[in-house]
Formats: structure tokens, sequence, C-alpha cells
């Protein structure tokens, strides 16, 4: 195979092009140490804060300060199942962001935040896939998929699926089946790795979304989504305990949820705001 010459490589590497993933600003401890007691003084439960702040910082693509996150979410009063527990539920996080931040990022950081666990956490976590699609669970796939969205956007579900079609016929297959079937919605049966359930799902949407900015009418979308959990009963299974629940989707908890993302986003820019998807920096 051929090779890059060095000025190609140089130019793929520009400053300009923001190559690199963003370090961890000096206060991001103390970020995400406000956003855990706020969550525990309004019985937020802590899978929900840390799903929150994990979805945050891998949209503004920052591994560092995921290990800074996890050990603040872990403690020395910890046992290690459940240091394990908390790292199953970051990868989990990280995983469902890529239906709304794509691969890369997601990439970046599950690489680098499993290099930088202690070997006493890494090496006991999952190894077992649990999303393979086969002939006997595919139709379950789909409708597991489908039961999310009709979850999420009722009692627009059907509208808004035909206007997806009409931009293009593969749209809504795509995302219904690619993202809210087999990625979204927790696995059926799962015994390895962790769930992150209704409620969780919906403030991973959020947070990546606000993250990036530009996406308000999809932010909006998964507000009511996340309301809609407590409307239908979709969240009882969850993690997440009843007073939790219900404050999140109110307003107070909606406004908390938005003001922590955008906490997050201020600290890892250094003040600059999302790097998602920043205009470009001029070479001259």
């Amino acid at each position: 195979m051929s090779k890059l010459s060095n000025s190609l490589k140089s130019l793929i590497n520009s400053p300009s092009a923001r190559p690199g993933t963003v370090p961890a600003p000096r206060n991001i401890q103390s970020v995400f140490h406000k956003i855990q007691q706020d969550a525990e003084s309004n019985n937020v439960s802590q899978p929900s804060w840390v799903a929150l702040s994990t979805a945050a910082t891998m949209t503004m693509n920052s591994p560092d300060s995921l290990g800074i996150l996890f050990n603040q979410a872990t403690s020395a009063s910890q046992s290690p199942e459940e240091s394990v527990a908390t790292a199953e539920l970051m990868r989990e996080v990280g995983l469902k962001c890529i239906s709304f931040n794509g691969i890369p990022r997601t990439i970046n950081c599950l690489n680098a935040f499993k290099a930088g666990l202690p070997e006493s956490v890494a090496a006991k976590l999952s190894k077992t896939s649990t999303r393979t699609p086969t002939v006997e669970n595919i139709n379950e796939i789909r409708e597991r998929g489908r039961n999310l969205w009709d979850s999420i956007y009722r009692p627009f579900e059907n509208k808004l699926y035909e206007k997806l079609a009409d931009a293009h016929p593969d749209l809504p297959v795509h995302i219904l089946n690619g993202n809210y079937g087999a990625l979204l919605s927790d696995p059926a049966g799962r015994s390895t790795g962790a769930n992150a359930g209704r409620v969780l799902t919906s403030i991973v949407a959020v947070a990546c979304l606000r993250a990036q900015t530009g996406v308000g009418p999809q932010v909006t979308s998964h507000v009511f989504g996340l309301r809609k959990a407590l409307e239908d009963g979709t969240w009882e299974s969850d993690v997440e305990g009843e007073k939790g629940a219900k404050w999140l989707a109110s307003d107070e908890g909606n406004t908390w949820i938005l003001n922590s993302v955008d906490r997050i986003v201020e600290s890892i820019s250094q003040g600059e705001g999302t790097n998602f998807a920043p205009g470009r920096t001029s070479k001259l």
C-alpha cells in the first residue's frame, strides 16, 4: 500500500482541521460534582446524571473528561461490582450516542475510556455482543424499535414516519431499524453489559442534541419524548425511581438537564461553545 506524503499528513493534521480529541479542562470535576449534587437533591439516581454527563462529554469529544466523570461517580465506598456497573453504563451510553453523534466520536471516547480504567474494572467488562441480528431475533428488533418510536413521538408517530419517507424512502427505515431497534432500545433478555432504559435513553438524546446545537426541533422532540415515558408508563422498569423520573420530566427537571449540558459544554470548550460542527478556523 502506498504511503501518505509528509505534506498530506500535515494537511490532515493541521490545527485548523481540529483533528484531535479535547483534553479535560481543569474545572470539569467541579462541574460533574455540581451536577451530582443537584441530582441527589432532587431524588435523581446516579445512572441518570451519569448518563447525561457521559452523553454531553462524548458529544464534546473529550475522552479524558470521561475518566474524571468515572472517578466522580465511583468512590472508595463502592464495591468492585458497583464500579464495573458504572463503567458498563457509561459504555452503553457511549454506544447509544452513535444515533445522535455518529460513529467517530464514540470510537474515540470508548477506546480511550476503557484504556484509562483501573485494570480491576476493565478486566471485568463484558466481552459478549448482545446486538447481533439473526433470523430468530430480527422481528423482535424491529418490534422494539417501533415501540420506542411510538412511545417518543405519539400521537405524531405515523405522520413523522411519512414525512421522513417523503425526504427519502429509506430514511425512516434506517432510523427505526438501525437506530431505534438495534441501538437505542435495550436488547431483550440481556444478562451482560448494561441496560439504559427508557428514561435514560431520552436523557442521552437530549444531552447529545443540546451539546451539538443547531438541532432545536430535535431537542424539543426528545424533551417531549422524556415526558411521554412518564405518561405511557414505559419508565416503570427503569433504574430511575418515581420521584426522580417525575422531576426529570417536569419543567424544572427539563431545565436542569439543559443547563447541566450547557455547563459541560462551557467547561470543555473553555467558553468557545460546541466543537461538534463548528466553523473551520482560517489558515491565514
